[in-house]
């Protein structure tokens, strides 16, 4: 056998492996007993989630859609013809009718590539990925606070160093195992454990204090602690006053969120909100971990300043075991975002509205820049329904099964007059494409991948790719010099990521491939060779604002309206409220998720028979006072709907949710919980999407109805995804 070291490719820990292949398959996956976060094990799906690597329906030739099939052409027609599309749209349309999706799956170099692609060579800003839909509230709201939208501290300071884990939001045992080990080391030397969060998860039960959230709440939880830590002068005037500004703002915003008012507005228990914000506030060192929970929200960004005010206040930020630490769902979204695949930044989040730092990347990239911000992912839908954005590529995503309301999504990529997808299968929204290209996945290339706690670390090819795949930055490559652009002319992912460390040299520049061969990766920033790199950031209260304090900001919140910030006496605040309630119609409240045994729209996973066999399908949580009153059985169907779609699965009867409160997800296209989320409420400042709010309605419902169901989205979307694999893998073994 021969044994190669590299990164997992799932959730964002960043866990080191070695891939044991032989006859050029692999043979199994084994952890690095030395690396610093995965510390000797992995989880489900870093042991066996392996098998899509070998799958025999790979994609493995370029392929065009004829009428509703698709037939294999080669790399050459399908370059010319999408290079060919794209100069077209560009030339009669205008760079703006063009957009790309990135990828969080994909290396940090293939990321930069693509965004370069869409700036130099298209024209446009019109680049972004799925961190909009998972955390772009972090990336605004952090910044906004403390300059850098990233995780402030390493994972192993958690399990080392802090006395006290604020988790919210954020279902770790499950999404990220082996964070959630450093959090049962902390606790087995006397760490406590404060676990905010709507279900009975693994880490609520092994909290020292559980409070139970309703979805959308988290706000007055985290201002109601904040109203405890003032009154009761467990703030921290001295790291207030040297580091800080804003502070009698957020004083006045909390005034009104005194235990007692909160628990009459969400139904937490007062004691509770004053037992957390002593807790955390008197730890020697206390570190936040949160993550989906606290970010897909239409008013994520109010969410994730609320925390941040939290963390200042108390001063729990800028030293070993103290800070905000976002958790991270893909393997490589930090690494997307760091890279500049996003519609307002460059690499190194530099906005591409500065004429000193737009002057900077076209001097390097020797091409006029755009200057307008670009669309994000979720105005993209409504820029096509008005005929704006007329082509788009897609590498390395599914957003017609992780985007919300996707009834809506399909009928807006339909009136597409050109649509590229690369990726490793036939998705669910490849079958939408025009040309669909075949790409290497992570065991077949070399690069780079930046974990969750800004950890650069090598991935490494193991295993060839299959048939005529390629690299996705070798792709972007060959069609920009198609399109008459020599500056991308790369000989391998190394001269791509030094161009990288040159271009921000005070981000990347000391992290080289020599030294990430050598140790087990470095935390951005690091600017030369000989830095350490930087585990910590705002050390000592240093804050990368252009104060160098970190900015409080008022966090105003009404359950039922959309607080004036106005007429409450502020002049910048962020104003919040829940966007859908229960009512008689829809009485219910959705909240959505992952689950241990699955990643993201299945694509991956679904592969693995293990994986398939613990998880085979969708199960909706339902509260057992709700299924009796329905005549509801557990493994029984029934019918999930809200304003937008519907769902039959069968259903788990559990008190991990509370009464009224249901739980989905969208691993599983047969029950997909983003037919029913909503698209349309969006965080003003970031875009995010409401994913975890939704009014709903559930039914009992039969074998026959959930068949009925199944055939129904079949033909509206999968049929077509079979059938084309299916057309793929016959005209391989003919030819």
């Amino acid at each position: 056998m021969t044994t190669v070291k590299t990164v997992c490719p799932y959730c964002g820990t960043g866990c080191n492996m070695y891939v044991h292949t032989g006859s050029a398959h692999i043979a199994k996956v084994t952890p690095d007993l030395e690396h610093p976060v995965s510390q000797g094990e992995l989880c489900l799906k870093g042991y066996y989630g392996f098998n899509h690597v070998a799958d025999r329906r790979r994609l493995t030739t370029p392929l065009r859609r004829q009428g509703n099939d698709f037939i294999p052409i080669s790399w050459d027609s399908a370059l010319d013809e999408v290079a060919g599309k794209f100069s077209a749209v560009r030339r009669d349309h205008g760079p703006d009718a063009f957009a790309l999706f990135a990828s969080a799956r994909c290396t940090n170099e293939d990321n930069y590539v693509a965004q370069k692609f869409a700036r130099a060579v298209m024209g446009t800003n019109n680049v972004d990925h799925c961190a909009r839909l998972c955390h772009s509230s972090t990336v605004s709201g952090l910044a906004q606070a403390f300059g850098s939208g990233a995780m402030t501290n390493s994972i192993p300071e958690i399990g080392e160093v802090s006395d006290l884990i604020f988790i919210i939001g954020s279902n770790t045992a499950e999404q990220h195992p082996l964070i959630a080990r450093h959090v049962i080391r902390a606790q087995q030397r006397g760490a406590k454990l404060v676990v905010a969060d709507p279900r009975q998860t693994e880490m609520a039960e092994k909290a020292d204090l559980w409070i139970r959230v309703p979805p959308g709440h988290n706000i007055p939880l985290v201002n109601g602690m904040l109203h405890v830590v003032i009154k009761e002068g467990l703030h921290d005037k001295e790291f207030i006053d040297a580091h800080s500004v804003g502070f009698d703002d957020v004083v006045h915003a909390v005034e009104s969120f005194s235990p007692e008012a909160v628990e009459r507005m969400s139904g937490i228990p007062a004691g509770q909100i004053v037992h957390a914000a002593r807790m955390y506030a008197g730890a020697r060192a206390s570190v936040i971990l949160f993550a989906m929970g606290i970010t897909q929200f239409s008013h994520g960004v109010g969410n994730v300043a609320s925390l941040a005010n939290l963390a200042v206040v108390t001063g729990q930020i800028g030293r070993p075991g103290a800070g905000v630490c976002p958790l991270r769902g893909q393997g490589n979204v930090q690494g997307a975002c760091d890279l500049g695949a996003l519609p307002n930044v460059y690499p190194a989040y530099q906005s591409v509205t500065d004429p000193a730092l737009r002057a900077h990347y076209e001097s390097a990239w020797g091409v006029t820049l755009p200057a307008k911000v670009g669309l994000k992912i979720t105005e993209v839908p409504a820029a096509i329904d008005r005929g704006e954005v007329r082509t788009l590529m897609i590498f390395g995503e599914n957003p017609l099964m992780s985007d919300p309301d996707l009834g809506a999504l399909r009928k807006e990529i339909q009136k597409l007059d050109f649509l590229v997808v690369m990726d490793l299968f036939m998705t669910e929204t490849a079958r939408f494409a025009n040309i669909v290209l075949p790409a290497a996945c992570w065991a077949e290339k070399d690069g780079t991948y930046t974990n969750t706690e800004r950890r650069v670390q090598r991935g490494r090819a193991v295993v060839p790719a299959p048939g005529e795949a390629r690299l996705d930055w070798a792709v972007f490559s060959a069609l920009a010099a198609r399109m008459g652009y020599a500056g991308m002319n790369y000989g391998g992912a190394q001269e791509i990521w030094d161009e990288v460390r040159r271009v921000v040299p005070k981000t990347f520049g000391g992290i080289s491939y020599a030294r990430l061969d050598k140790l087990p990766g470095l935390s951005w920033p690091c600017p030369s060779e000989d830095h350490p790199g930087t585990p910590i950031l705002h050390k000592d209260g240093h804050f990368t604002m252009a104060s160098g304090k970190a900015q409080l900001t008022p966090v105003l919140f009404d359950p039922n309206v959309l607080p004036d910030a106005k007429t409450k006496g502020f002049t910048h605040a962020i104003t919040a409220h829940v966007v859908e309630h229960a009512d008689t119609a829809y009485p219910f409240i959705l909240t959505t998720g992952r689950r241990v045994y699955n990643y993201h729209t299945g694509t991956m996973t679904r592969k693995s028979p293990l994986l398939e066999q613990l998880a085979p399908e969708e199960r909706i949580e339902l509260n057992p006072a709700d299924a009796k009153e329905l005549g509801v059985a557990d493994g029984d169907f029934i019918k999930l709907s809200t304003r937008r779609g519907k769902s039959i699965a069968r259903a788990w009867v559990t008190e991990r949710v509370a009464p009224k409160n249901v739980f989905s997800t969208f691993h599983y296209w047969e029950a997909n919980c983003n037919e029913l989320t909503n698209a349309q409420s969006l965080d003003p400042i970031c875009g995010i999407p409401e994913y975890k709010v939704s009014a709903a309605k559930v039914e009992k419902s039969s074998a026959a109805e959930a068949k009925s169901w199944r055939d129904w989205i079949q033909g509206e979307y999968r049929v077509a995804v079979e059938r084309a694999t299916n057309a793929v893998l016959a005209g391989r073994v003919q030819k």
